[in-house]
């Protein structure tokens, strides 16, 4: 048996399973399948059936290699390789998110693991209307402006820099990034920045993934209030 014929037989019999989606975005109202979810059983159905699965990486894609264990056939899966770039945090943190997902997709890829469209339980953004034009009433007086925050707080030092090839993989790894970013925070100035300086990244999440932009907001409100005035 060759290892397309084991592989389509492991499709079927993966099929026969009762899979539950864990991972829950309740903003977007959609379930979607995480690893632990699907691999224990690919990975006995695997065994059973004489078939090997090894994930590796390299600068350029990530790539999942099956392999039949009885005569040694091959078929490679590849996924061209996005980067998380979050400055301020550990670079293995970012790493981490990047394989994470890799690996999840090229194994739903290898299986044809089927789910909900995040662009299908997305919500269109709506106009607001427009207030009507007030009254002019007198300018209050300005606020003192704020002290400068230490060299160790500058705005710069939070920028987040996603390259992805899938627009679905990029939201969802502007959402990881800046949740490992906010974790890394130490007062509320952190928070601040980490808003300012990524706004039009933001502003581009809002535009074409709402849901999960007023998601990361609640995200940003809690972090924020976690830290004393």
């Amino acid at each position: 048996m060759s290892v397309h014929k084991k592989l389509m037989q492991a499709r079927i019999l993966l099929q026969g399973i009762e899979l539950t989606k864990s991972g829950h975005n309740k903003f977007a109202g959609y379930k979607y399948f995480e690893l632990g979810d699907f691999l224990p059983s690919i990975q006995t159905i695997f065994n059973n059936i004489g078939l090997c699965g090894v994930v590796s990486y390299n600068t350029e894609y990530a790539t999942l290699c099956i392999t039949d264990t009885d005569d040694g056939t091959v078929i490679v899966i590849t996924s061209p390789m996005a980067e998380a770039n979050l400055k301020g945090t550990h670079p293995i943190q970012n790493l981490g998110a990047v394989e994470t997902y890799q690996r999840r997709y090229l194994w739903m890829t290898a299986m044809e693991i089927v789910e909900h469209d995040i662009l299908d339980a997305s919500e269109p953004v709506k106009e607001q209307a427009k207030p009507a034009p007030k009254a002019a009433e007198p300018k209050p007086t300005p606020a003192p402006a704020p002290k400068a925050a230490p060299a160790s707080q500058k705005m710069e030092g939070w920028e987040i820099k996603i390259t992805a090839v899938d627009d679905n993989a990029w939201a969802e790894m502007v959402m990881e990034a800046t949740k490992v970013a906010l974790s890394a925070t130490t007062c509320r100035a952190d928070v601040q920045a980490i808003f300012q300086v990524n706004k039009p990244t933001f502003a581009r999440l809002k535009a074409e993934y709402n849901s999960m932009y007023e998601e990361l907001l609640e995200v940003f409100t809690k972090t924020k209030e976690s830290f004393k005035e």
